[in-house]
């Protein structure tokens, strides 16, 4: 089966995370600024798609070349076999990005890449006096240089790979999905261990924590725009499918707790957990962090709390950071993580984090403060047969 490199993109600061999920998956792969470069067939593109769960988009590169010129960059544009992407007639938007690059206008980038594939598509059909009907799959092709290197890509993911479809409702910060997930992957938790989002909003954290528990695909429950492409087609996709319902563990008994200050959203909350099939797997309460308590050991507490970021709101947040580090403090046992924007935060919560770790939450720099249990749960010895 024919190989292409594809592209995971990924969002600062989390590719290592997004990289060891590609290897997971069983490919090797080399890691950039904001991307994850690895080689696959058409099944891995639809592999990628489903089971990535901190990656935004899966990208097919068609093509790689210098480009300082328009000239350059639409005959080799021209030079490539579109055919064997796009056919007859296939929908294919163009855009584009230019970072450092002699070809700085993106709109000229764009226009001349598009000329180029209709000229190369024409060509091949046999029809050059002929209009491009795009009435079929999309196919969008991005133009991107850097440095004057130039590469073409398909999207094939369509909406971002955050997008699960289970998010019936949000509240006004929302966190992505793909960040969510990485919080979790992030920890020392497994799923025969308690875990508990204390800020949980929306469910975010909470949701994607069961779906890593019981190894359910983050695409399970949403569309591709490739599902459409030809060259993939629907066998292919309903085999990556099948793969992800043999490889659930649905009878992963898991322990979930999530929490938040305000009734209404631990209410969406509750919806967008059943809207992911996972109702039943977390419980969800309203209260504040300050009153958290548990007879259970070994577990991990993960959170996005407030950052304070608004006139006025530091000081109370870093009340509630302090009542938080004294509510966890009994808990020797339990692993704590907590992003935030505030760089206070050791302060207030009465501790030094174990380790920090810099992470964007959209665009605000923000540091993951990583608090490791002091007591570990000792490992069963195995007995001499």
């Amino acid at each position: 089966m024919k190989k292409y490199t594809l592209i995971a993109t990924a969002p600062m600061g989390i590719e290592a995370v997004v990289a060891k999920e590609v290897r997971d998956l069983g490919y090797e792969c080399k890691v950039d600024n904001g991307k994850v470069i690895f080689e696959g067939d058409a099944l891995a593109i639809c592999r990628a798609n489903l089971w990535l769960r901190t990656a935004d988009r899966i990208k097919v590169q068609v093509a790689s070349f210098k480009a300082k010129t328009f000239d350059e960059l639409f005959e080799r544009t021209k030079a490539i076999n579109w055919r064997s992407f796009i056919p007859e007639n296939g929908k294919f938007p163009v855009i584009g990005k230019s970072v450092k690059s002699t070809l700085a206008s993106v709109p000229d980038c764009q226009r001349i890449v598009k000329k180029a594939i209709v000229e190369k598509l024409k060509l091949q059909s046999g029809k050059a006096n002929d209009w491009i009907e795009e009435t079929g799959a999309e196919y969008k092709v991005e133009i991107s240089l850097l440095k004057d290197q130039a590469i073409i890509t398909l999207d094939s993911s369509g909406t971002g790979l955050h997008k699960r479809g289970y998010r019936v409702d949000q509240g006004g910060a929302p966190i992505k999905e793909t960040l969510a997930a990485a919080l979790v992957q992030l920890t020392n938790w497994t799923p025969d261990r308690p875990f508990v989002d204390p800020f949980c909003g929306s469910g975010t954290i909470a949701i994607e924590a069961a779906l890593i528990g019981q190894n359910i695909a983050p695409g399970f429950n949403r569309d591709f725009v490739s599902e459409d492409w030809e060259w993939i087609g629907k066998d292919l996709w309903d085999k990556a499918r099948l793969e992800v319902e043999e490889k659930a563990n649905y009878d992963q008994p898991l322990t979930i707790f999530a929490s938040d200050i305000d009734h209404r959203m631990v209410q969406i909350a509750k919806e967008n957990a059943e809207e992911a099939g996972l109702g039943d797997l977390i419980e969800f309460k309203q209260m504040q962090v300050k009153d958290f308590t548990t007879n259970l050991e070994f577990g991990v507490i993960v959170g996005n709390p407030p950052y304070g970021e608004r006139l006025g709101e530091k000081k109370a947040v870093e009340q509630m950071y302090k009542e938080m580090g004294q509510a966890f403090e009994p808990l020797d046992t339990w692993s704590v993580y907590m992003l935030t924007s505030n760089e206070n935060f050791e302060e207030a919560y009465g501790r030094k984090a174990t380790k920090k770790r810099k992470l964007f939450n959209g665009f605000i720099k923000t540091d993951y403060y990583q608090y490791w249990s002091k007591v570990r749960p000792q490992r069963k010895k195995t007995e001499n047969a």
